[in-house]
């Protein structure tokens, strides 16, 4: 017996009856047929590629809500990501669902997010015929672009679960579980930031969803997951005293911290450098690195470009602008 059968079999032991088991030939199916790994379970074997692709290295350098900022202690998007790993790990086992499964959904949420957080998704969107949603993003990212044109080959739940993460309805209790993970990761650790950065009193914070949630972040989180757990029996979803003052506390974050024009005061830049870079690399295709190329024989030049911007780093967007429209003196 291999040590990954010893695992399914240990799976059947400790999961309940909604869990997605490693041994669940339809949501464990390949869009490619591969032979199973002795060590790992499917599951397992997706996290492990999400974790050293090039896209999850690339968030490191990517906005969640300041644009690169200065500090090191403000989220970017591979922070976040990891946060809503741990949070939808421990709701996992509080529920004795798929925790491997959990997790590889969890760390492929983002892969798709563009440069600049939700400036670079909404610019994205309005300037590609194509449209643009980062969650749908992410599933190209590990279908198609990753490892040069092959994609990772992932298991259906696993790409099903980063679709859905997002304002769907997933067909796995765990891609459900990474839904919600997202939601009390971002906006408790946007909140911390927000007060860091100087643009948010805690004392600004409505009243009714303290002292529902908790006063800090950790015990917002816990409150918030200990909803969830105790809650699975119905849905996963808080209960609805808790769903109330999660939404009260969301909208309250979108009035004072998404829209804020202390916070976004550098995103109409962002939004210009991206259009230009856009504009340019239409104008010149033949300049696109040549897996671009290869996608723009088998799409169009606007499919190839918005996939090779949503690719890039905030850094490696403003160096390459500044490489392509920034004079450079004489020396």
């Amino acid at each position: 017996m291999t040590v990954r059968e010893q695992i399914e079999i240990s799976e059947a032991g400790i999961l309940n009856k909604f869990a997605c088991a490693s041994v669940d030939t339809q949501k464990t199916e390949r869009q490619r047929y591969e032979d199973k790994c002795p060590y790992r379970t499917e599951f397992q074997r997706d996290r492990d590629r999400i974790l050293h692709c090039n896209s999850f290295r690339r968030l490191k350098r990517k906005t969640q809500v300041f644009l690169s900022p200065v500090g090191d202690h403000y989220r970017t998007r591979l922070t976040h990501t990891l946060e809503v790993s741990q949070i939808a790990r421990t709701i996992a086992r509080g529920m004795r669902l798929n925790e491997d499964l959990t997790e590889a959904i969890a760390l492929g949420h983002d892969l798709g997010h563009s440069p600049f957080g939700h400036c670079g998704e909404r610019t994205l969107d309005e300037i590609c015929p194509h449209g643009f949603k980062h969650y749908e993003q992410s599933l190209r990212v590990v279908d198609v672009l990753e490892k040069k044109g092959q994609g990772l080959n992932l298991t259906y739940a696993v790409r099903n679960g980063i679709l859905c993460h997002t304002n769907m309805i997933a067909d796995t209790r765990e891609g459900n579980i990474v839904r919600l993970a997202d939601t009390i990761a971002y906006i408790n650790h946007d909140i911390e930031d927000s007060i860091r950065a100087g643009i948010l009193d805690p004392n600004e914070l409505p009243r009714d969803c303290v002292v529902t949630l908790g006063n800090t972040k950790t015990k917002r989180i816990t409150t918030l997951i200990a909803s969830v757990i105790e809650h699975g029996a119905v849905d996963i979803d808080f209960a609805p005293e808790i769903r109330k003052a999660h939404d009260d506390l969301k909208a309250f974050m979108f009035e004072k911290v998404y829209t804020n024009p202390t916070a976004k005061q550098e995103e109409g830049k962002a939004e210009r450098l991206i259009r230009k870079l856009y504009a340019y690399f239409i104008e010149n295709s033949k300049k696109l690195p040549d897996e671009y190329r290869s996608i723009m024989k088998d799409s169009d030049a606007d499919r190839a470009v918005c996939d090779y911007i949503s690719g890039m780093s905030d850094e490696y967007a403003v160096g390459l602008y500044t490489e392509l429209f920034v004079p450079k003196f004489w020396k």
